[in-house]
């Protein structure tokens, strides 16, 4: 499948999480059909990409194993591949990559860039598939303690550039990535709103820019006593924000906002 980021932009890649400890949803779509009605609606309110994940990577959170996150996630891709969207699988697992895109999954979502297990660029090569290089700075359950940077901005960039030369020393076509400058995982707030700030500086890197910070804490330490369920304001404002600076691809929960906000902007933009 033709990826939808060279047909237009921004995409936007609705979150289906078949996990029971989410940050946002968690739970709210654990049982495979649950799942399914959830990415069909989200197709239905005119998302580009659906982005399945069987474990969560919200700060603190236990992993998963690799057969588990299979069980999880494979009901609902073989549930959503007619769908007539690209699918992604939100993993940093070498075997969960291969069952996802055996399955219908065309891209791959990986936190860790191809970095959690020795397989994963092997595996990631072979499939095919899109992929998606994420930077985090240490590991779900300890990337919040003390994040530190020399330059947020040089070093993530650094970091990604690497990746992708990795990536295409094992002959993955540089057509094929995506990069992600990972907010939230492994960042302060200002390492948050320095990256949104610069978000152009990672196009330097050649490839589309992926960016998601649907519902993230930032936007409660901002606005505070904000739970993830009312974040969708802060969530848009940074989207927006986002789509100016670059932005190819947007992650987010709230499809339908989002494709309204982006419309009223588009129009906006598009006017003499």
């Amino acid at each position: 499948m033709n990826a939808p980021w060279h047909c237009k932009t921004p995409c936007i890649m609705g979150i289906v999480n078949v996990t029971p400890d989410s940050f946002s949803d968690g739970g709210a779509y654990f049982e495979p059909q649950q799942a399914i009605d959830h990415g069909l609606q989200l197709a239905a309110e005119g998302a580009d990409i659906l982005d399945v994940g069987g474990e969560s990577t919200r700060p603190n959170a236990q992993p998963v194993s690799p057969q588990e996150e299979v069980d999880r996630v494979l009901p609902v891709i073989e549930g959503l591949k007619d769908s007539g969207l690209l699918l992604s699988i939100d993993t940093r697992h070498a075997e969960t990559m291969r069952a996802a895109v055996k399955a219908g999954a065309g891209m791959i979502n990986d936190v860790t860039a191809l970095e959690g297990e020795p397989g994963s660029v092997e595996a990631a090569a072979k499939s095919g598939a899109y992929i998606c290089l994420m930077h985090m700075q240490g590991q779900p359950q300890t990337m919040q303690d003390d994040p530190h940077y020399d330059d947020v901005i040089a070093d993530i960039t650094a970091y990604l550039r690497g990746r992708i030369d990795a990536c295409r020393a094992a002959g993955i076509d540089q057509s094929r990535l995506l990069v992600d400058p990972g907010i939230g995982f492994g960042k302060t707030l200002a390492h948050n709103l320095t990256i949104l700030r610069h978000l152009e500086a990672f196009e330097a890197l050649g490839v589309p820019v992926l960016l998601g910070l649907s519902r993230k804490s930032f936007i409660e330490k901002l606005c505070p006593d904000t739970p993830a369920s009312e974040r969708l304001p802060g969530s848009l404002a940074g989207a927006l924000w986002g789509v100016q600076r670059g932005a190819a691809v947007l992650r987010v929960h709230d499809v339908a906002a989002t494709r309204q906000a982006l419309s009223v902007w588009q129009s906006i933009r598009e006017i003499p």
